[in-house]
């Protein structure tokens, strides 16, 4: 049987037979991954549908008023987006640089024999419920903080954002119930549930920086300092970049801790260091159980506004890291 030379050159397809246990982990995972995404999008969906009715009563002054009375018939949720988005940016402020240092000393620095013991112990602060942090935060961290929001109050007061009103720090009295239950020791409490988060997805790229260019830069000199700053460093730009914002829309949700430190106030001021604020989470949960119809409406209706926000900047994070060559193999 003669075959002709134009057919014979023709590439072969190739399919390769998978077993029937690939089969069934391919057919698992991707049952799985639809799931997921068939549950996300059931929930925006259900908050979404919740919205109608709200922007049908309040209109658009639901996004733009920031009071929220339920008993005369004003809901807004402008303060809780501002303080939602004040609380995740200090925490992010506070916990960026400690992730950042955590994560290279763990994959640089630290000895071998501590390494897995120091992941362990990072990855372990994640596990703590939210309830102990905001504990943690009345109980332990708010009588010290206090003082130190007196100190910024006193000494960079002239700046807005760290201006109290009301509150004079240089009297030899001073109120100190003005510098207590604020969105400052929230974001300290919270910063601290950030930290591990962000933590693993750094350490995990730092990991994989490339051997050959460490080597490299050590062949021509480089100190140790030297290797992290330009190989280390610029491998894993984007997962810095993809570890912070996976910490920010974790501090954007947070809800127990911050209720059980921040005092309820529905106020556009930037003053952090001084009593009083309120996050979306927060004011969910603490005017779900006394909330009519029309105001559990609205609530969720504000739980669709944070889930679009959280969704947002975790969505961003993933395009970050994925564009990026170190993101190649960082989950986040």
């Amino acid at each position: 049987m003669t075959v002709s030379l134009h057919t014979a050159d023709l590439p072969r397809s190739l399919r390769p037979a998978r077993s029937r246990g690939d089969r069934v982990f391919r057919f698992g995972v991707t049952g799985v991954g639809v799931f997921v995404l068939v549950i996300v999008g059931a929930i925006g969906l259900f908050l979404g549908a919740q919205l109608v009715p709200t922007l049908r009563r309040y209109g658009l002054h639901f996004f733009t008023q920031n009071q929220w009375v339920p008993n005369r018939n004003i809901i807004g949720v402008s303060a809780a987006v501002l303080g939602t988005v004040e609380v995740a940016l200090i925490a992010l402020l506070i916990a960026f640089p400690l992730a950042l240092a955590t994560a290279l000393y763990i994959s640089e620095y630290a000895p071998v024999r501590l390494r897995s013991l120091l992941t362990s112990l990072v990855d372990l602060m994640a596990a703590v419920p939210s309830i102990v942090y905001g504990v943690w935060g009345v109980f332990v961290l708010e009588p010290h903080a206090k003082f130190i929001a007196r100190w910024l109050a006193e000494y960079a007061g002239w700046f807005p954002l760290f201006h109290v009103a009301g509150g004079d720090p240089h009297s030899a009295s001073w109120p100190q119930s003005r510098y207590v239950a604020s969105a400052f020791i929230a974001s300290l409490a919270v910063s601290m549930m950030v930290i591990p988060l962000a933590c693993a997805v750094m350490r995990n790229v730092f990991s994989q920086a490339p051997l050959h260019e460490r080597e490299a830069a050590l062949a021509l000199g480089a100190t140790r300092w030297g290797v992290v700053r330009s190989v280390v460093l610029p491998f894993g730009r984007a997962g810095i970049v993809g570890g912070t914002m996976l910490g920010l829309g974790r501090a954007l949700g947070e809800t127990v801790a911050v209720l059980l430190i921040i005092s309820p106030a529905f106020d556009l001021s930037l003053h952090p260091l001084q009593t009083g604020g309120i996050t979306i989470s927060s004011l969910i949960a603490n005017g779900f159980n006394e909330a009519t119809s029309v105001q559990l409406s609205a609530l969720l209706a504000a739980g669709f506004v944070l889930f679009c926000m959280t969704l947002a900047v975790n969505t961003l994070a993933a395009m970050i890291v994925n564009r990026s060559r170190s993101g190649a193999a960082t989950e986040i």
